[in-house]
């Protein structure tokens, strides 16, 4: 289950709710559903309760027990947990890989774009200053892809960065822009030369190297007849990290943070490629439906890396 389906999934209950006359409010469009917070319980958690209770004229509480109520036993949900004055708290069932996948497939560079910005006109100041300007460039990106109008216009939103130099002829356009948006804005941006250096150590390298491996993986695995087919479940930090991404778009975006998208992506990177030689059968081994699940999910990395790169205004070559 994916935050966007776990969102629909708490309108539904809200609904419901309403349908049956337990709450007397207006459905919301959307419903906002984050990571779990550090001492929180599961998995995700959601606000929905503390929003209606006051136009239900109800306790936030009583809100949260009546959609814990039609929450329980939903599918892709292992438990529901009330905290704090009315925070609704998600622990998922494992598994789920299939349905994972195949909405990376039919969403390809866009997974985890949505509507969570819908209805909101952003305009960020215009700028010179070289960083800034690549910073809200990339803002406005996020924005869009979130469903949000975003554009610069005089007397907007002002980004504040740490003073840098683009560097674009030295670096290339790539190093030169995950130079500037791998640090949080408001932090120094990176040193430029260790990113012109092929090294585990370098962030960049390490995310475009991974997506030409899932790239690679995957005309090996035609070479070897296994193709990408989700059979059986896959057991993987990888497929979490996947779940977050659409997440990691909408904070980033929200927050006007796209340094959370670099750090995402260098996770998801590390994750592949640790898991990349699990993929293919080895030596004698046959070609089996784990494999051509493990293939499915580096297949759904490669592209999850790819879309994350592109929003960055950042190319992810299919070799390096």
């Amino acid at each position: 289950m994916t935050p966007a389906d776990l969102s629909l999934t708490v309108q539904h209950a809200v609904r419901r709710a309403v349908d049956d006359g337990a709450l007397r409010v207006d459905v919301p469009p959307r419903v906002k559903v984050e990571k779990a917070r550090p001492g929180g319980v599961g998995e995700y958690a959601s606000s929905v309760a503390l929003t209606l209770a006051r136009p239900a004229g109800r306790a936030a509480l009583d809100v949260a027990s009546l959609l814990k109520e039609r929450l329980e036993g939903a599918d892709g949900i292992l438990s529901v947990d009330i905290t704090g004055p009315g925070f609704l708290n998600f622990t998922l069932r494992p598994g789920g890989g299939a349905g994972l996948v195949a909405a990376v497939r039919a969403a390809g560079l866009s997974y985890g774009h949505g509507d969570g910005l819908a209805g909101e006109a952003v305009r960020f100041e215009g700028v010179r200053e070289e960083r800034a300007s690549v910073v809200v460039e990339c803002l406005v990106e996020l924005v869009r892809a979130q469903g949000g109008d975003a554009g610069v216009a005089g007397g907007g939103e002002r980004v504040h960065v740490h003073p840098g130099t683009y560097d674009g002829e030295a670096l290339g356009s790539d190093a030169a822009r995950w130079r500037l948006l791998r640090a949080a804005p408001h932090d120094r941006p990176l040193d430029g030369a260790p990113l012109l250096v092929r090294h585990e150590r370098n962030g960049l390298f390490r995310v475009q190297y991974a997506h030409s491996r899932a790239r690679r993986l995957l005309v090996n695995g035609r070479q070897l007849d296994v193709l990408p087919s989700y059979e059986t479940e896959v057991e993987d930090p990888l497929a979490g990290l996947l779940r977050d991404h659409p997440s990691v778009l909408l904070a980033a975006a929200r927050h006007r943070a796209p340094d959370r998208v670099a750090r995402h992506l260098e996770a998801v990177a590390d994750a592949l490629l640790g898991f990349q030689h699990t993929v293919l059968p080895l030596g004698d081994e046959k070609p089996s439906a784990a494999h051509r699940s493990r293939l499915a999910l580096a297949e759904a990395a490669g592209t999850v890396l790819a879309g994350g790169l592109s929003v960055l205004g950042i190319s992810a070559p299919d070799r390096i």
